[in-house]
């Protein structure tokens, strides 16, 4: 894996300008409603984008996983508002959100995305199942530049993203 050649320092200045890229994106500075991921110290980090969108208005969504095959969203209030969940992600507390069908943008993370936009994800499914939830949603991949791949396996389950960033 390409991400442990890298210290964490390293990928957090390799998160900035993809954060960037994302943060300028005419869908996201649009969107009313954003799901957004509390990133891991492996991922894109998305904790100040959380944040940014969160005091610019906007409703801001995070995944917190309720079951071996689930997630649920809640709203993001502010870092107090999170705990450890399943697989030591940090996840809200906040309240539970289900209008699913105002959602504008879903950010979504992967291990690996290819020139199709499909996602290799961590091998769970959960956002594949939850992203068939949200077909109107403009599904938005987030990943370092090494991350993406011309080709990458995809079942006929698994959802692809509209756009990869």
């Amino acid at each position: 894996m390409q991400k442990r050649q890298f210290t964490s320092q390293q990928l957090s200045e390799l998160s900035l300008p993809v954060i960037k890229r994302l943060m300028a994106h005419p869908k996201v500075k649009a969107a009313k409603t954003i799901m957004m991921y509390y990133s891991l110290a492996d991922e894109v980090n998305t904790h100040e984008a959380i944040e940014q969108l969160r005091t610019s208005g906007k409703t801001v969504l995070l995944p917190a996983v309720i079951s071996n095959t689930d997630m649920e969203l809640r709203h993001y209030e502010s870092a107090a508002d999170l705990q450890g969940g399943f697989f030591d992600i940090m996840e809200p507390v906040g309240r539970l959100f289900y209008d699913y069908e105002s959602i504008d943008v879903a950010v979504i993370p992967g291990m690996s995305f290819d020139l199709q936009h499909n996602r290799l994800g961590r091998g769970k499914g959960y956002y594949d199942r939850f992203l068939k939830l949200i077909p109107e949603a403009y599904k938005i991949g987030v990943c370092f530049d090494f991350q993406k791949m011309p080709g990458i396996p995809a079942d006929p389950h698994d959802v692809k993203v509209d756009e990869v960033i």
